[in-house]
């Protein structure tokens, strides 16, 4: 029994290591989330830009869609801001903010100052939709497909290289799947 109570702590460092060594090859962006195939949370916020401006998920335009998660506090989201603005600019989807944490005033100031690349960016004064996508900081970009689900989540800043290897391939499999699902709906 004596010799079974000293090999403990060797056992524990041992099974300790295993879990950190595993943790080395995790990527700190994917992040799982719960939410991923299911439907977009509904939500009514006030704008950004006018208080008086309540926007929900009706509001989402048909087609694909980025939701990006950002604040002015966040180092980050100002870095991937312009890659934003020029994303903006493509007609194969739309996106949309999430004003994480911040101070409208700040936000509003942001969006004039350096570009705005949301159709709408809705102001989370409470952080109940932050909370039900399980946001922990920002930057965090979700694809949301044509039928409002979500698709996949992403932690950190875009940039061309995150969009050619994380995002295009799901875009484009996402637009060929709507695309095979209204020519099987025109064939019936």
């Amino acid at each position: 029994m004596g010799k079974l109570i000293r090999i403990i702590p060797l056992i524990l460092f041992i099974a300790l290591g295993a879990i950190l060594f595993r943790g080395l090859s995790l990527n700190p962006t994917e992040l799982p989330s719960a939410l991923i195939g299911k439907k977009f949370p509904e939500f009514a916020l006030t704008s950004v830009l006018s208080q008086s401006q309540i926007m929900t998920t009706a509001d989402f335009k048909p087609g694909i869609k980025l939701v990006n998660v950002w604040g002015t506090w966040c180092p980050s989201c100002r870095y991937e801001h312009e890659y934003l603005n020029k994303l903006s600019k493509t007609n194969r989807f739309t996106i949309y903010g999430l004003n994480y944490d911040d101070e409208r005033e700040d936000a509003a100031q942001w969006l004039t100052k350096l570009g705005n690349p949301y159709q709408f960016s809705a102001f989370d004064e409470e952080g109940k939709l932050s909370v039900n996508l399980g946001v922990y900081a920002a930057p965090e970009t979700f694809v949301v497909d044509h039928s409002n689900i979500i698709r996949k989540r992403y932690a950190g800043p875009l940039t061309p290289e995150i969009w050619q290897s994380e995002f295009e391939p799901l875009i484009t499999q996402i637009e060929a799947d709507f695309l095979a699902s209204t020519r099987h709906k025109g064939n019936q």
